[in-house]
Order: structure tokens, then C-alpha cells, then sequence
């Protein structure tokens, strides 16, 4: 990774490229502060499953679902390095363990920390809950707004995008989906 100074720079010569003048009183700061933004909103890169799950998972002897749902996501479209931007449920069925609540949401923000395409980002997200809990069954639902739709293409501005990934019982058994989805639909 390139250190945030020569960040800064490429911002510059983009924001020149443009024809702007980034030496004029609003852009002054600019590259170096959109360098900043740009390695916080792909923090993702440098964090693992490890360091944000930190040991935070429990014996349990629940073995009913458990959801986290309306997760706020926030993600850079891989593509066109435009946000995207939706809420996130995630289900599990444990089998002896349950991980900490908050770490559900920052498994979800280490994975929409990553330039990402959403379909990806939700298998990600699934495999992550199943890695760290061995559960009987994993389920998450994204739903999110592109502004690389918005902004630009189409220009669709009530568009949402919904991804899905079953993994084990929530897959297998048509019961156990259909209670998650009934549950996070409402």
C-alpha cells in the first residue's frame, strides 16, 4: 500500500485533471484529506477475522436462531469506486457457540470495508459467521442503493439491489429460510 502522501498526490492530479485549481481556498487540504477518507473507507484491508472477532465467542446451549438485523452497510462499488449503501440481517443456528452481538456488525463492516460488488460482499459475510461459529446454518440478506446507478447509468433513484446466502439448514430446509426472511422483512 502506498503511503498517504503519495495518495495524496494521485488526488491532486486527478482533481487538476478535471481542471480545477487545487491550490484555491476549498480544495486546499483537499488531496490529502480525500487520501484519509479514502484508506478509512478501505480499512477492511488491514483488518483479519481474528482481530474483530477477538475471542468473543461463547459456549452457548441455545440452539434456536439467532438474527442480527438492520446492520447499517457502507461500501465502495468495486467498479466505479462509488458508494453503496443498504442494511445487512444476518441468522445463525449455533451448535454449541454464539459469537458476541457487535461482532456480527463488524464482521459486516470489515468485509463493506473493501472495494466490494454486493453479491460478493454477502457470501463473504456468510462464510465469515459460519467460519467463527460452526453453526448448523448461516443466512444473510443485503439490501442496498447503488449510486453508481444513481449518479450516473440509468439514474434510477428507488432502485434496490437484494443478495442472499444460505449456508446449511437455512438452505437445505425451506422452514428455517422462510422464518429468517418472514423475520427480516418486517
Amino acid at each position: 500500500m502506498q503511503d498517504i502522501n503519495s495518495q495524496a498526490e494521485l488526488y491532486r492530479q486527478l482533481i487538476t485533471g478535471v481542471g480545477e485549481d487545487v491550490s484555491r481556498d476549498g480544495l486546499r487540504g483537499t488531496p490529502l484529506r480525500a487520501a484519509r477518507a479514502f484508506e478509512f473507507l478501505t480499512r477492511g484491508y488491514s483488518q483479519t477475522l481474528d482481530e474483530v472477532v477477538n475471542g468473543a465467542v461463547f459456549d452457548s446451549s441455545n440452539d434456536e436462531m439467532v438474527i442480527v438485523q438492520d446492520i447499517e452497510v457502507y461500501s465502495l462499488c468495486e467498479h466505479h469506486l462509488l458508494p453503496f449503501i443498504g442494511k445487512c440481517h444476518v441468522a445463525y443456528l449455533p451448535t454449541g457457540k454464539v459469537i458476541g452481538l457487535s461482532k456480527v456488525a463488524r464482521i459486516v463492516d470489515m468485509f463493506a470495508s473493501r472495494l466490494q460488488i454486493q453479491e460478493n460482499l454477502t457470501s463473504q459475510i456468510a462464510e465469515a459467521v459460519a467460519e467463527i461459529t460452526h453453526p448448523r446454518g448461516v443466512g444473510v440478506v443485503l439490501e442496498a442503493k447503488h449510486l453508481c446507478m444513481m449518479m450516473r447509468g440509468v439514474e434510477k433513484q428507488n432502485s434496490v439491489m437484494k443478495t442472499s446466502m444460505m449456508i446449511g439448514a437455512f438452505r437445505k430446509d425451506h422452514r428455517t429460510r422462510s422464518e429468517f426472511l418472514r423475520l427480516v422483512s418486517g
